[in-house]
């Protein structure tokens, strides 16, 4: 029996039970509806990037209808996991930059100023102005503006794989954004936001630290030791920059009454220790088994990544799910206007500065898919989850979808061969020599 013919049936039963009053009856034969159709997709190579937002829908439905499975651990509140989930996610994208990712800096810095200025440019103004016109109440409307001010997605990379496009841009495009968020974040949310709710800027940034850069850093060091060794002097450089990084952050804050003593050694203690030793530990140890199972450690990385997006999707709707089901309809339509709307501008701009059609379609993603981990967790740290936290949530799955709709379609369209820069090899396999495998190999990557 083929499995799709169960949707029907599930489908069916769901509509039957509701109306008969059966609700939670019902939540469940809409789960299994959902979890039967990401099953069915991942039996074709285009469906294989849109299984994982079709498991993302089984679980948020599980949240909405069956919030209390994920608000406590035990006596654990599970609101506490979200940050060191994230943290987690982070140091495995550490782990797989290289000096080589910055190198388009210097091959198309053209390309790399207009990617940035749509980035911090389009999103944050386009969701200010869609909250606005929503007219949501205030804490909501901050939570999409914050979409909007935090740095592309990890997920932007592989749209771009699958979409020909400019990967070695968009790799460098969502590294730099990345490493300027600490200060481009909280200075948007200030400006934009600073009137709805208190925006603190040095608290923000420190948790943009927390939560992305530090653990960066910490993959990076752990990269460095583990393939090239202390020895090599690019792995010395990346580890003595990365403390001398952490030390004069600390020296700017103490400097500025931010910290006091007392709390400035305490902190590069820890940072040391955990961001530093830690990694070079880890490496150490794990360095011949890693050196033998590379793969299996990539896609480890990948299925923890995803598997931390997922809870940290659920928790927080589990805990708006009394604000959604009062707007979640119209927050739904207002996040998808924003991804959209910044996939348009984005291609729209880049034509416009007359970049190549690879790096056109390279900034439409990069601008439209936005690091909805990242916004969730500051809205964690902020003590808003079940408020502000609502539109990351959402915007998550949604950017899967229509990302990778996006690009699938560009993939169809190879881009004019007169356009086509060397851009062409900087997939992994070469843009020309994209197939279905390459594909269903970057979708276990994927996170959003």
């Amino acid at each position: 029996m083929k499995i799709i013919w169960l949707l029907p049936v599930f489908l069916i039963a769901f509509i039957a039970a509701s109306f008969a009053g059966y609700r939670d009856a019902g939540g469940i034969f809409l789960i299994l509806a959902w979890l039967d159709l990401s099953l069915w997709v991942r039996r074709f190579s285009f469906g294989k990037s849109f299984s994982y937002p079709l498991l993302v829908g089984a679980a948020l439905t599980s949240s909405m209808y069956f919030p209390f499975l994920y608000l406590k651990a035990g006596n654990l509140d599970t609101m506490k996991l979200i940050v060191p989930i994230l943290q987690v996610i982070m140091f495995g994208m550490g782990t797989q930059l290289k000096f080589r990712d910055f190198q388009q800096v210097i091959r198309q810095p053209w390309g790399v100023v207009v990617g940035m200025a749509c980035q911090f440019g389009i999103m944050p103004i386009v969701g200010y102005t869609l909250a606005n016109l929503f007219g949501f109440d205030k804490e909501i409307m901050v939570g999409i503006i914050l979409v909007g001010s935090v740095p592309g997605g990890i997920a932007s990379n592989v749209m771009n794989f699958i979409a020909r496009a400019n990967v070695a841009l968009s790799i460098t495009l969502t590294a730099i954004a990345t490493l300027i968020a600490p200060v481009v974040t909280p200075f948007l949310m200030q400006t934009l936001a600073g009137e709805m709710i208190e925006i603190r800027f040095i608290e923000m940034m420190l948790s943009i630290l927390d939560i992305v850069i530090f653990p960066i850093i910490a993959g990076v060091i752990f990269q460095a030791v583990q393939i090239a060794g202390l020895w090599k002097r690019s792995s010395l450089f990346l580890i003595l920059g990365s403390a001398l990084f952490t030390v004069i952050f600390f020296l700017i804050l103490l400097l500025t009454s931010q910290l006091t003593p007392e709390a400035f050694t305490n902190r590069i203690e820890t940072i040391l220790s955990l961001f530093v030793a830690g990694p070079i530990v880890l490496a150490l140890i794990l360095r011949g088994w890693i050196r033998e199972n590379s793969e299996k450690f990539e896609k480890l990385l990948g299925f923890i990544s995803m598997l931390g997006l997922l809870l940290t999707i659920v928790i927080i709707n589990a805990a708006g799910r009394d604000h959604l089901l009062k707007i979640g309809h119209i927050l739904i339509l207002a996040c998808i206007c924003h991804n959209v709307i910044g996939y348009i501008l984005g291609y729209s701009i880049a034509k416009l500065c007359r970049l190549d059609e690879q790096s056109c379609r390279t900034i439409s993603l990069e601008v439209g898919l936005q690091n909805g981990g990242l916004a969730s967790g500051l809205a964690v740290t902020m003590g808003k989850a079940a408020t502000v936290g609502l539109a990351p949530a959402i915007f998550g799955p949604l950017m899967n979808v229509t990302g990778s709709c996006l690009a699938t379609w560009w993939r169809g369209s190879t881009p004019n061969p007169t356009e086509k820069k060397s851009s062409d090899n900087d997939s992994p396999a070469g843009n020309e020599a994209v197939n279905d495998s390459d594909i269903v190999d970057a979708d276990k990557k994927q996170t959003g």
